[in-house]
């Protein structure tokens, strides 16, 4: 199983996706440090909302196998820049909370996880578990391993080892 790391801004859904992904009743925690167990790395959301804490999240996400931009259906404004997987050496996906709102703009918030370059993204709903057993499907993937001269080889191309080798076609 992929060991999946949260981040995003304060309120957007990570702890209940947490409790969620637990199998644990959904109960309102304010997060205030990084909780981390075997599966899931939970993070506050003042480490994305701020400049001087958001280098934290850089330095955990190394801990996990995929990185997950947390955003909610209904956000007002997009916390993370375009081009942002290119200094997270994880997989990167989005994950889209409260889409039951009924101020959500889910084709905005897709957008933006688009541009930031989410490799995959997954429509949640954290209260009635909509869309979780397809991301739990994902998680339990096994991550894929490989040799250091295998890892040699992809940097000399200037690819990471999630990207596929030219003329590889990968799912």
């Amino acid at each position: 199983m992929k060991k999946l790391f949260l981040m995003g801004r304060s309120e957007a859904g990570k702890t209940s996706l947490t409790q969620v992904l637990k199998g644990e009743e959904l109960h309102y925690v304010k997060t205030q440090y990084t909780n981390t167990d075997e599966e899931v790395i939970d993070t506050p959301g003042e480490y994305a909302e701020s400049k001087r804490f958001s280098v934290g999240l850089a330095c955990f996400s190394f801990e996990a196998d995929v990185v997950a931009i947390v955003q909610a259906a209904d956000e007002p404004y997009n916390l993370f820049s375009p081009c942002l997987r290119s200094f997270i050496l994880r997989p990167l996906i989005g994950i889209i909370t409260k889409t039951d709102s009924p101020y959500a703009n889910i084709p905005m918030v897709e957008q933006w996880m688009i541009n930031a370059g989410c490799l995959r993204i997954f429509h949640v709903n954290n209260v009635n578990r909509e869309g979780v057993d397809e991301l739990m499907e994902y998680l339990a993937e096994d991550p894929e391993r490989m040799s250091l001269d295998e890892a040699r080889f992809r940097q000399n191309l200037g690819l990471n080892e999630w990207d596929p080798l030219p003329g590889e076609n990968r799912t």
